[in-house]
């Protein structure tokens, strides 16, 4: 059948598709784990030094001291913001791409989660209480997706076929974490004491023009159940690349920059909803100081 110029060179422009898995099925899961183990394949094994970092490898968090009901007279939960943009958090953030020997904050709670040694909780904005546990699948399509874009067929000009595109979330593109702690008085040792009791990665979110427009939770993780994983990574020494120290030295000697953001309160409301700017700043600046004062008070000379 013979075709005018104009219907022949529609149907030179008709798409042709290429299947891509859906989302969940067995062919996606299998697809998406190749595609993050790949980085791993294919990086060869060498070792980071001239000699072996056994010390690292067998490395164990410091135990917290055992704390009684009746011993706790006091305690405050608070949740802080740690942004890793500010240059003291450098070391949680760099390497953006892992390394022989070091990783980002984001990649080693990543590869715990993947090894399932840790895992990650649902439901991040509503529930901090560590209640909905996520699954592989969504975790799995979080960190890893396949999405379909159509390019010209370049032996078929004119003609447009559709591909599949790996796409990551990469460590970059999470530069801030909400941490949850509790600050208390321990008067069997007479001592203002905290514990942290969980992170949420937060995804930067931009716009067309690739302008930040604000920060998406991931994800909680329960952090002393990270302890384990933060004790054998390392964070980058300035001073001395053989005395390094762990992800958990950073949290447990209190290494790092935050600001409080929220603290217990009958409202279950955080600083941000009442007060901005400015404000917001002295009043996260007013929670730490009740704190200090806490522990000052409990003394009298």
């Amino acid at each position: 059948m013979l075709l005018n110029p104009q219907t022949r060179k529609e149907h030179k422009m008709k798409k042709q598709i290429i299947i891509i898995p859906r989302p969940g099925s067995f062919v996606f899961v299998v697809l998406i784990a190749v595609l993050m183990a790949l980085p791993s394949i294919l990086s060869a094994q060498i070792p980071s030094t001239f000699y072996v970092k056994e010390n690292t490898r067998n490395r164990k968090p410091v135990s917290y001291n055992h704390e009684r009901e009746t011993d706790i007279m006091w305690s405050k939960r608070v949740w802080r913001t740690l942004d890793l943009r500010e240059k003291f958090n450098h070391p949680l953030y760099y390497p953006e791409n892992p390394i022989n020997d070091r990783k980002s904050l984001f990649d080693v709670i990543k590869q715990g989660i993947m090894d399932g040694e840790i895992w990650a909780y649902d439901n991040p904005v509503f529930d901090d209480e560590f209640k909905v546990k996520m699954s592989k699948i969504q975790f799995d399509s979080m960190v890893a997706w396949v999405d379909s874009v159509d390019v010209e067929d370049p032996f078929n000009p004119g003609t447009y076929i559709r591909v599949a595109v790996p796409g990551f979330l990469e460590s970059r593109s999470v530069k801030q974490y909400w941490v949850k702690e509790d600050w208390f008085f321990d008067r069997q040792r007479s001592v203002m004491d905290v514990r942290i009791l969980g992170l949420c990665p937060l995804q930067e979110k931009t716009d067309a023009n690739g302008e930040i427009i604000g920060y998406k939770p991931l994800f909680w993780v329960y952090f002393p159940q990270c302890r384990e994983v933060f004790a054998r990574n390392e964070v980058f020494n300035t001073h001395n690349d053989a005395q390094r120290l762990s992800v958990d030295d950073v949290f447990f000697k209190r290494m790092f920059s935050s600001y409080v953001h929220k603290e217990s309160n009958v409202y279950d409301r955080s600083i941000n909803s009442y007060a901005s700017g400015l404000d917001a700043l002295l009043e996260a600046d007013r929670v730490k100081d009740d704190i200090s004062k806490t522990e000052h008070d409990v003394w009298h000379f």
